[in-house]
């Protein structure tokens, strides 16, 4: 496969546009949500993130992180970067949920930069026999 420098050029110039677009919110941590039949757990990559750094709010049945990660890259003075993927900056996401949470049982869990959340679902009240009088 031959080099193409013009490539090269374009990720960068993605990169670069989306800083500017963007400012200071140039990552967002991947995520996975999945369901089992009583919780919903959501697990965040957060490395380099303390709990500090982190910030979670429930409403009604939806759930939001927001964090920030300092730059890690110091000024550039003499310095040349050939490549900067790691992202820095501001994040927020959130997360709506079909079924209803009961947001006084949620726990949250930080261990080796992985964010655990765990939404314990609020049981479907139980049927009810109605006497036609």
């Amino acid at each position: 496969m031959a080099f193409d420098p013009l490539s090269e050029f374009r990720v960068w110039q993605q990169r670069l546009e989306q800083l500017v677009a963007q400012p200071g919110a140039a990552w967002t941590p991947p995520i996975d949500v999945y369901e089992t039949h009583d919780r919903y757990v959501l697990s965040a990559e957060l490395p380099g993130l303390v709990r500090e750094q982190i910030e979670l709010a429930v409403e009604d049945n939806r759930l939001t992180i927001r964090g920030s990660r300092p730059a890690s890259i110091p000024d550039a003075g003499e310095r040349r970067y050939h490549q900067v993927e790691r992202g820095y900056g501001s994040f927020s996401r959130t997360f709506e949920f079909s079924d209803a949470i009961a947001s006084d049982r949620i726990t949250a869990d930080l261990h080796e930069g992985v964010l655990t959340v765990t939404l314990p679902k609020i049981p479907p009240a139980p049927a009810r026999q109605i006497d036609v009088l």
